[in-house]
């Protein structure tokens, strides 16, 4: 035992007289060896050794060391096809912010409340944060890298005569649709817009890309409109849905669009339309049950869309893997519609339920909701609308608009005092 005992003691000493040697020996490499040794380091690891000397902090402070852990974290910004969605924020801290997302720390607050209840809607883009209220578009300027929300609104655009029901930014143009019908077209440069009499019942979904916009409505039917300068304002091809249109979104190629209808026929509610022609091309799944209306559609990639809807799932779907089934799928647990959903282009979903305000995220790697928040209870309130970038998440309910931050003022920094700033109205004169 005392010769066990001895050996003992020897292997720590020389372990602690390599430590030792170590320790001299590593701030002597130069930067690219020290790089590439601390590539193999997981975050817990790097963290300590940024604390080690400024040398040690200045080469892990850069963005090629936290990349390949960023790829595997929740929402840091980096998508699977490897385009980076907010470079002007250090992956360092996009990082340290994932592990709040991952275990649900954050501080939830109402940023903005009104009187009566809305259907609002929401858009997000690197400075602005666009809100429907009732028949107004107002648009609020996000902080410093889209950490925070000015209260009050920077430029508000009107002109319909009824509530907005949806809208989407395409470049320097807010496209929207409203309860009488009509499309507008804001031009976010100018004070002009352009006017559509689109369809005969309420503009329930619209999206636009490139110099096109798809707009679904309550008279089964979706359209198909051009932007273009010498055809503004033409219907290039209406599509008989037989059925209400509740959601709709454009291929990223211009190829093709997609419609999420009620559900309330034989068809299925996702089918897939031929953005020249306006002919049928295929339809997504084939074992709905009558009433499981999808409610919103996420394109990921040409082949991968997202979709949820009334029969309370969340389900991906792959069209190199073929149409007939999906290739994964999420159910609230709840049991409880979902109204819509936004994805970090990676591992990372969000959803939004029909009662009680529920906001969830999801990893894809798991089967079940990794975290939930109750934003409007004991009052019930569906989340219309849900959008997030790499440090806050903003939900729309009926009656506020909340804000969920998953970063602290040590990460981040104290907010400041908001300038004072005019709102801009701009009231609509639409050709």
């Amino acid at each position: 035992m005392q010769e066990e005992g001895y050996e003992l003691l020897c292997l720590g000493a020389r372990q602690g007289e390599r430590r030792a040697m170590l320790a001299l020996l590593l701030p002597q490499l130069p930067d690219d060896i020290l790089l590439l040794l601390f590539a193999y380091a997981d975050a817990q690891a790097l963290g300590r050794l940024s604390q080690v000397c400024r040398r040690f902090q200045r080469l892990i402070n850069k963005d090629t060391l936290w990349r390949s852990i960023a790829r595997v974290s929740l929402n840091t910004g980096l998508t699977r096809l490897g385009r980076d969605s907010f470079p002007q924020i250090a992956l360092k801290d996009r990082v340290k912010a994932s592990r709040n997302w991952e275990h649900g720390r954050c501080r939830q607050e109402v940023t903005l409340r009104w009187k009566c209840n809305l259907l609002p809607w929401l858009q997000l883009d690197q400075q602005w944060l666009y809100l429907s209220q009732a028949s107004d578009i107002r648009a609020y300027s996000l902080s410093r890298n889209g950490t925070g929300l000015r209260r009050r609104p920077m430029a508000v655009y009107t002109g319909h005569q009824d509530d907005v029901c949806r809208f989407v930014l395409n470049g320097s143009q807010v496209v929207s649709g409203g309860g009488n019908g009509k499309i507008i077209v804001y031009d976010t440069c100018s004070s002009f817009c352009t006017e559509y009499s689109a369809h005969n019942q309420e503009v329930n979904c619209i999206d636009s890309r490139g110099h096109v916009i798809v707009s679904g409505s309550r008279d089964k039917t979706a359209r198909i409109w051009s932007l273009n300068s010498n055809r503004l304002g033409e219907c290039l091809h209406t599509i008989r849905t037989e059925d209400r249109v509740w959601s709709i979104a454009i291929n990223p190629t211009l190829s093709s669009v997609l419609t999420g209808t009620a559900c309330c026929g034989h068809a299925s509610p996702l089918r897939i339309w031929d953005l020249q022609s306006g002919h049928l091309e295929s339809s997504l799944g084939s074992d709905f049950r009558r009433g499981a209306g999808v409610l919103d559609i996420v394109y990921e990639s040409p082949s991968v869309v997202l979709s949820c809807g009334y029969d309370s799932y969340i389900r991906q779907w792959d069209t190199r893997a073929g149409t007939r089934r999906c290739v994964m799928e999420w159910e609230e647990p709840h049991d409880s519609a979902l109204y819509c959903l936004q994805t970090d282009g990676n591992y990372m979903i969000a959803s939004g339920s029909s009662h009680y305000g529920v906001v969830r995220l999801w990893d894809r790697r798991q089967s079940k909701s990794l975290q939930m928040f109750f934003l409007s209870s004991p009052n019930s309130s569906p989340v219309y609308c849900l959008r997030f970038t790499t440090s806050h998440l903003y939900a729309a309910l009926a009656n506020a608009l909340y804000t969920l931050d998953f970063t602290s003022s040590k990460l981040w920094g104290l907010p400041g005092k908001e300038p004072q700033t005019p709102t801009v109205t701009y009231p609509g004169r639409c050709t």
